[in-house]
């Protein structure tokens, strides 16, 4: 048995549900314990490391490796959550330049305070802060800070998607998914947003960073999109390396 499983963890499961179907198809896995340092959302794919058994004894060594992604950035919408998995609105300001967009990304290189987002696992007080989200209390409590540090930063490209095309992405991940995270709502909205607008384009970053644990990707999206005047949210996400750990030797889960 391996003390660390480099498992893909696909789009639509969150980590919990992929160690249980991790444990399903290897049954001689049944029976052990099973942690993972750094959480992988539910609309984001790519590599989660398993602990097994006594490994577990090292996540503070395993929760310190820099980690890269690739991620696609959309500009001039906003949700709750800062991705797809959020209650959509249009922001005014959409009239963006290329060229401006990657000069903004380059500016995020380095060392700042982020926010985390409200919609996270994150616990003040005992409940995580998506808790406060849902029940309207995040007056209540002040999102937390932490100082993380973009490594370095590709941009690979900025083009434009359809408004009919990025619906059928988001509802195809959004069905999909299991388990309690308002998708009908989230559909109704994204449906009601982005119908009457299918042929309307919108711009589109898709890049290559590696960051400090504890970074959210979800964070810098939203935190760009300040810096250009208007919204931002991440629409894909892979997570390609933790450390050491390669995505091409990932082991995949079968359907």
């Amino acid at each position: 048995m391996k003390p660390i499983i480099n498992l893909y963890k696909p789009v639509s499961l969150t980590p919990l549900q992929a160690i249980e179907k991790f444990k399903r198809q290897n049954p001689e896995y049944q029976s052990t314990k099973i942690s993972y340092p750094g959480r992988l959302d539910p609309m984001a794919e790519g590599i989660l490391l398993l602990l097994i058994e006594n490994e577990n004894k090292k996540m503070i060594q395993y929760m310190k490796l820099n980690k890269e992604y690739q991620a696609q950035i959309l500009f001039g919408i906003e949700t709750d959550s800062y991705d797809i998995l959020g209650i959509p609105n249009l922001n005014k300001n959409t009239n963006l330049e290329p060229q401006l967009i990657k000069k903004k990304i380059k500016e995020l290189k380095g060392s700042y305070n982020q926010t985390l987002p409200p919609y996270s696992s994150y616990k003040i007080k005992g409940k995580a802060l998506f808790h406060y989200a849902r029940t309207n209390q995040l007056d209540k409590i002040k999102l937390p800070e932490r100082t993380i540090q973009i490594k370095n930063l590709k941009i690979n490209s900025v083009h434009t998607i359809t408004g009919n095309k990025l619906l059928k992405q988001i509802k195809t991940k959004i069905n999909n998914l299991k388990g309690d995270f308002r998708q009908k709502e989230i559909i109704k909205k994204w449906n009601s947003l982005l119908k009457s607008n299918l042929e309307t384009k919108y711009l589109l970053a898709d890049i290559t960073l590696s960051c400090s644990t504890g970074t959210y990707i979800r964070s810098i999206a939203n935190d760009l999109g300040k810096r250009l005047n208007t919204s931002a949210i991440l629409i894909n996400l892979k997570r390609t390396k933790i450390g050491k750990y390669n995505i091409n030797n990932s082991i995949r889960l079968s359907n």
